[in-house]
């Protein structure tokens, strides 16, 4: 019995494809314009998300110094009157008809200035205890020697290709 030969179908290309060098250097040519034009959409937008902003900011100005400035009295009578608010140190909160004022303690954290002077007082007080030393894969020396580390399981080395167009340009020179 005879077999049919199979027939593979291949989807047509969705985006054009050039056929020839020169339809190749077209395509570049077209895609920096399309880039410039797009950057200087770019750039006519942030124009005027800049006025945008910069007009907001200033109508908003008035009110945010007056929410600072009666936040801070707020907060000085709150202060003064602390012990009564919270009910003796009770409640961390009060509530006024126009809305609630909270003290909330922050967690504790560590600051660290110079922090080899702080890593050497550490060892000589001998509070190792507080020094971390952390160990980790150097991924690095693993590149260096790819060949060691080829046949260890989870370790992985690849190596991919990017495609990329870059259109020429030129810059329009200053006049002085």
């Amino acid at each position: 019995m005879a077999k049919t030969a199979t027939r593979l179908k291949q989807a047509a290309p969705l985006h054009p494809v050039p056929q020839s060098r020169d339809e190749a250097n077209d395509a570049i040519r077209k895609i920096g314009i399309a880039q410039r034009e797009r950057a200087r959409i770019q750039a006519d937008m942030q124009d005027v998300l800049a006025g945008i902003k910069e007009s907001h900011e200033a109508q908003a100005q008035p009110y945010k110094e007056q929410i600072e400035q009666l936040s801070a009295g707020v907060h000085t009578w709150c202060e003064a009157n602390r012990e009564q608010l919270t009910q003796g140190g009770k409640v961390k909160y009060a509530n006024l008809p126009a809305g609630e004022v909270k003290w909330r303690t922050r967690p504790p954290r560590v600051t660290i200035r110079a922090a080899e002077v702080v890593l050497d007082t550490l060892r000589r007080l001998g509070l190792i205890r507080f020094i971390r030393a952390k160990e980790e894969v150097n991924k690095e020396a693993m590149l260096a020697e790819p060949e060691a580390v080829s046949g260890i399981a989870g370790v992985k080395i690849e190596q991919g290709e990017d495609f990329v167009i870059v259109p020429f340009e030129t810059a329009l020179e200053e006049v002085a």
